[in-house]
């Protein structure tokens, strides 16, 4: 399949683009504020962090696309389960 073609079709289930971009930039925003005012950012682990960057990047594909594609929803549970898993408490 070629780009063109996989983009297309991605479309169809993950939203347009620059919506789905302005989302997740816009949730993410929002953790960097809580960071620089509050420092709950700085008490996370690259893989918390990381977790919460990637389920923000997923809410957006299911805001911008099709909320009924369960991929979201699952790999937002896997983003979940792999920081939970690195919890020492």
């Amino acid at each position: 399949m070629e780009t063109k073609d996989l983009l297309i079709e991605r479309g169809k289930t993950h939203g347009d683009y620059k919506v789905h971009a302005g989302i997740a930039q816009e949730l993410k925003n929002i953790m960097q504020y809580y960071d620089r005012n509050r420092d709950y950012w700085e008490k996370l682990s690259d893989e918390q962090k990381e977790s919460l960057s990637m389920i923000a990047h997923k809410i957006g594909r299911i805001l911008a696309g099709d909320p009924d594609f369960r991929d979201h929803w699952d790999d937002i549970a896997g983003y979940a389960k792999l920081a939970a898993e690195r919890c020492t408490k």
